[in-house]
């Protein structure tokens, strides 16, 4: 996942430490709302440690219900796919899924390296769910994937379902 749309209003804030804009929230809702009807309940979550990644993470983990660990890493900021490969390949083979929160343009160029359909620019809270041919996490250098789902708020923009509305 992509985090939430976030606010370049206040010029004395880093980049690390923007929060977010009211449409971020609300985008959050609408994909929140989305994932828990579609019962996506990772083991683990990772999130990158900038403030509108850990903000998306923390909105997200509350809207699905999810009351598992959360880690978050500086090295998921401003990085490479081949980091986020690192930092996968390390992880305990007990959890098999895997909630990643991070930024662009890595999370375009990981999406592209696992699958052949070609992602141009991944969204602001866009999720992306993808079933990767793996045993182990050490085997990710070399996965391939299918898309499970690619969704985004934009296309929640005309038309809600009823049953993601009743969860808003």
């Amino acid at each position: 996942m992509r985090h939430a749309k976030s606010d370049w209003g206040d010029g004395t804030l880093s980049d690390f430490e923007r929060k977010l804009k009211k449409r971020g929230y609300k985008d959050l809702n609408t994909i929140g709302s989305y994932l828990s009807l579609k019962g996506v309940m990772p083991e683990y979550i990772i999130s990158s440690a900038a403030l509108r990644a850990q903000i998306t993470t923390e909105s997200l983990a509350k809207r699905i219900s999810y009351d598992g660990e959360i880690e978050y890493m500086d090295e998921l900021y401003l990085t490479k796919p081949e980091t986020i490969l690192n930092v996968l390949s390390l992880e305990d083979d007990s959890n098999n899924s895997i909630f990643l929160v991070g930024h662009n343009p890595t999370l375009t160029e990981l999406a592209n390296f696992f699958q052949s359909e070609n992602i141009t620019k991944f969204p602001t809270t866009g999720v992306l769910k993808l079933n990767l041919e793996i045993n182990s996490w050490s085997e990710i250098s070399h996965a391939r994937g299918k898309i499970d789902f690619f969704i985004s708020p934009k296309q929640f923009k005309y038309y809600i379902p009823r049953e993601v509305r009743e969860r808003l």
